[in-house]
């Protein structure tokens, strides 16, 4: 790995153990054992930092995802490869999926720029889920039901069973084959 990788690396790792405003330059610069200037050489200040960071972690997760759903034999299993995959690029360590948690890079970033772009990097993800809902509604593997308001709904609880498997105490051990379970069974029976 190269210096500004392993920055890249230890910047994703602190801002997931301590969030945006827990997170400075020294930390991370200690983290990855170089020294502060070289993070201001590559990436200017914390907030670049964090862009970069959070970049990588959702073009990481939507190249998984579409991946993983190109696999598919029809609409209801690709939305179950996507809601699968998603889980699991949450608890694999080398992706780095907490920082996205602990870190909103949609109250985290000050600027208009950086703010746009990163919303318009996290929209590919639920545009993705739209069409594997939309396939299976056209293919028949789903019932007839309204896309945006489905795909919706299964991002919303993903994006629950993950901050509650990560975040908090109270996680059963089998949350995320409940949640799989309980989507899927969802689905057919809407």
């Amino acid at each position: 790995m190269t210096k500004k990788e392993i920055v890249l690396k230890s910047a994703k790792e602190v801002f997931g153990e301590l969030g945006y405003s827990g997170t400075t330059f020294k930390k991370i610069a200690d983290r990855a054992g170089v020294a502060v200037g070289l993070l201001s050489h590559h990436y200017g200040n914390k907030e670049k930092l964090f862009r970069e960071a959070g970049f990588d972690v959702t073009e990481r997760l939507s190249i998984a995802l579409r991946d993983e759903v190109l696999q598919a034999e029809n609409g209801c299993d690709a939305v179950y490869r996507f809601a699968r995959r998603y889980l699991e690029f949450s608890i694999d360590k080398d992706e780095d999926f907490l920082m996205l948690i602990r870190c909103s890079p949609f109250s985290d970033l000050k600027t208009g720029a950086d703010r746009d772009a990163m919303v318009h990097k996290f929209a590919q993800i639920p545009v993705l889920l739209d069409n594997c809902v939309a396939r299976g509604v056209q293919d028949g593997s789903l019932p007839n039901v309204s896309v945006a308001e489905t795909s919706s709904v299964i991002l919303c609880n993903l994006v629950g069973a993950v901050r509650t498997k990560l975040l908090t105490p109270y996680s059963p051990p089998n949350l995320y084959e409940a949640a799989l379970t309980f989507l899927m069974r969802s689905l057919k029976n809407a």
